[in-house]
């Protein structure tokens, strides 16, 4: 069996534009990302996983730098981008961070890999830590049975396709409750975001990585600083476009699971 772990990134952000290339405390937002990544036990592989774009070009460059893979795919089709990607390094299963996100948990990447490896699921999720500190463990294969019959061609947000019980097998890890925060803010699409998580990077004394506990902790102590970000909205799927995808499960069901068995 083979874990890899894929970072999805690109520099397209209207929002905080090039935000992957700012600084936090020396390092760049997407080298944060990267050294997070290279502490999860037991994967073959990382790889920057971004598009086609020369506008990304930068990318390809920073992950050479570190001696970590790449892989250029979709711009837009973030799923088949995953999928093509995972297939290329022939990985089995995988684990997905955002870019966006430099202080997701290691510790529970760390679960969902041990939980790939030991249990046959298809989709593993975090629940409870705050937004922008979880990741998530997928099958290969349960992403190319969506891929086949998704009618999407932007998947940004790809979550509502494969968060699907009645098709795949879906694990949920939820957070404990030191770190079970669901209402706080900690990933980076504003400035505000930004200037919040600058902030944490450093006031925050730590060596190689900044672990979230201590975050969670200083927080704690200087609870004003959650208020810098608390008005920025996530980004969600409309409601159009989740009825679209509730009528291609319920039209395409006994396809799909058909489908299912033959490519599993």
């Amino acid at each position: 069996m083979k874990i890899g772990v894929l970072i999805t990134a690109r520099l397209k952000s209207s929002r905080l534009p090039f935000k992957l290339l700012n600084d936090l405390n020396g390092k760049m937002v997407i080298e944060r990302v990267i050294d997070r990544a290279r502490e999860i036990q037991n994967i073959s592989e990382v790889v920057l996983c971004t598009s086609t774009n020369s506008q990304d070009r930068p990318l390809v460059d920073i992950a050479k730098k570190h001696g970590i893979y790449y892989f250029n795919g979709s711009e837009d089709d973030v799923l088949y981008r995953l999928l093509t990607a995972a297939q290329f390094y022939e990985m089995d299963y995988f684990i997905n961070i955002t870019a966006d996100n430099p202080l997701f948990s290691v510790h529970y990447a760390n679960l969902v890999a041990d939980s790939l490896r030991r249990e046959e699921r298809d989709f593993i999720k975090i629940t409870g830590l705050p937004l922008g500190t979880a990741c998530y463990g997928l099958k290969t294969k349960a992403v190319e049975l969506v891929c086949r019959f998704k009618e999407l061609a932007d998947t940004e947000i790809w979550g509502y396709l494969i968060n699907r019980p009645e098709i795949f097998n879906v694990k949920e890890i939820e957070a404990t409750a030191e770190l079970y925060r669901p209402g706080l803010r900690l990933t980076l699409d504003y400035q505000e975001d930004y200037n919040l998580i600058n902030k944490l990077y450093h006031n925050i004394s730590f060596d190689h990585v900044l672990h979230l506990h201590n975050v969670m902790n200083y927080l704690e102590n200087n609870s004003d600083l959650i208020k810098i970000n608390a008005h920025c909205e996530q980004k969600q799927l409309d409601i159009k476009t989740r009825q679209m995808i509730d009528d291609m499960f319920a039209s395409h069901r006994d396809e799909i699971l058909s489908m299912k068995q033959l490519i599993y």
